[in-house]
């Protein structure tokens, strides 16, 4: 508030601002010795500025999604017609309807929500009692685990594709009898659980940081009140991580959606969406041969526009999940980086 608002307060008057002509401008411009006008300039060089670079950045994110948009509703007509760019000529949607045909759509939609659904609660209850402990505990080696947890986020995970697949192919149930996990999700599931999933040492990071910020206080007024350190945890300290847990809990959600390292590793036979995309051109083979006869063979143009429509119909969920998780999502993540 300013002075002349505090006074026109303070005698019960309502406050009118005086009236901002070009001519009041110049009076307070030369009054001031040109530095209003420098002022203003300044702030509208850097809005002119911001807004530009934000426009640009926006404008690289969402070029490539509506260049595929563009190629998902072009009739195959359109795409050998060089004056044909991004508004098509022939308006279709048969594309949406052959891609889900490749892709077992609703079927593969639904094993990739409940494989990543899973791995996501897996992967972040885990993650909160280890990153709890990290933030608040004392134990031995301590700064050397945590060194391990800082491994998982720098070592690349192919680096360890070969020893995964081999331990679980020949898995050792209490030096009872070896069994052969892979081609199910329990290989998967077991690493989530164990904090060896897919990210797990950034979402323990996270969580860690957040935990070192919460103030000790709270946790020491409910020991005085009678609570042990689990029941602490559990009622005093978890419902205050809402947001980091949720932040976690989508990025898990999205990497698992988006994942084929691992799902080509352990999860072969579910047929997730994530490998149903990458072998579009030898399904739409394959779905040709069958329609037209074993000579057919589809354009490659073809399979580009059936792939780029394929990939819009795989990230499409995300999207959604996104806008409708966004306010927490941004919230989370504010409240992570100020913690840190």
């Amino acid at each position: 508030m300013s002075n002349e608002e505090k006074l026109a307060y303070m005698a019960g008057k309502k406050y009118k601002p005086p009236k901002r002509d070009f001519k009041s401008l110049l009076e307070r411009n030369r009054e001031s010795g040109g530095y209003l006008f420098k002022k203003n300039v300044g702030h509208w060089f850097y809005v002119l500025l911001r807004g530009l670079l934000l426009f640009g950045l926006v404008f690289l994110i969402l070029q490539p999604l509506l260049n595929k948009f563009s190629l998902s509703i072009m009739s195959e007509r359109d795409l050998f017609d060089s004056t044909v760019i991004n508004i098509p000529r022939e308006f279709t949607l048969g594309n949406y309807e052959l891609a889900a045909t490749l892709l077992d759509f609703f079927p593969s939609l639904a094993k990739t929500f409940i494989m990543a659904l899973a791995v996501g609660f897996l992967q972040v209850a885990s993650c909160t009692f280890v990153g709890y402990g990290f933030a608040r505990f004392k134990f031995p080696l301590k700064k050397f685990w945590f060194l391990c947890v800082m491994m998982l986020i720098l070592i690349p995970p192919q680096t360890i594709l070969s020893s995964l697949y081999l331990h679980f192919a020949m898995f050792n149930v209490f030096g009872i009898t070896t069994i052969n996990l892979l081609d199910s999700p329990f290989p998967y599931l077991m690493m989530s659980a164990t904090c060896m999933g897919l990210k797990n040492g950034l979402y323990i990071y996270m969580i860690r940081q957040y935990f070192r910020g919460v103030p000790k206080e709270l946790e020491e007024a409910a020991y005085v009140d009678g609570c042990g350190k689990l029941k602490t945890f559990f009622r005093i300290m978890l419902p205050d991580a809402r947001a980091i847990i949720t932040s976690c809990f989508l990025f898990s959600f999205v990497w698992q959606w988006t994942d084929s390292l691992f799902t080509n590793l352990f999860l072969r036979s579910m047929n997730l969406l994530s490998t149903s995309v990458q072998s579009i051109p030898q399904t739409l083979q394959s779905y040709y041969q069958n329609q037209f006869g074993r000579h057919a063979f589809p354009s490659m143009a073809l399979q580009e526009q059936l792939l780029a429509t394929g990939m819009l119909m795989f990230i499409a969920p995300l999207i959604l999940l996104y806008l409708i998780a966004q306010k927490g999502f941004v919230e989370s993540l504010s409240q992570s980086g100020i913690k840190m």
